[in-house]
């Protein structure tokens, strides 16, 4: 079975460059980003942030539902319509 590794092309989850564009969108900050999720009850750093929008980390369902809330956009709006 061949081994899952990372290389430059590779990506952890395909929400990244969506994320960063709704981020930047709303004018916020990644640790403000974090610190809103808080209120959430998410907990990601600023630092795993960081790790999700350049594709080196994966995303929890419930991450992702945190995000869509404090970033206002339905969790649709995400995912590309390009396939996988």
């Amino acid at each position: 079975m061949k081994r899952l590794t990372s290389t430059i092309t590779s990506k952890y989850n395909m929400i990244s460059s969506n994320l960063k564009k709704f981020r930047t969108e709303k004018n916020m900050s990644q640790q403000t980003l974090s610190n809103r999720l808080e209120t959430e009850a998410v907990y990601i750093c600023r630092g795993s942030i960081s790790r999700i929008e350049d594709g080196s980390r994966t995303v929890t369902d419930m991450e992702l539902y945190g995000l869509s809330k404090v970033l206002e956009k339905p969790i649709e709006d995400f995912f590309d319509d390009t396939p996988y």
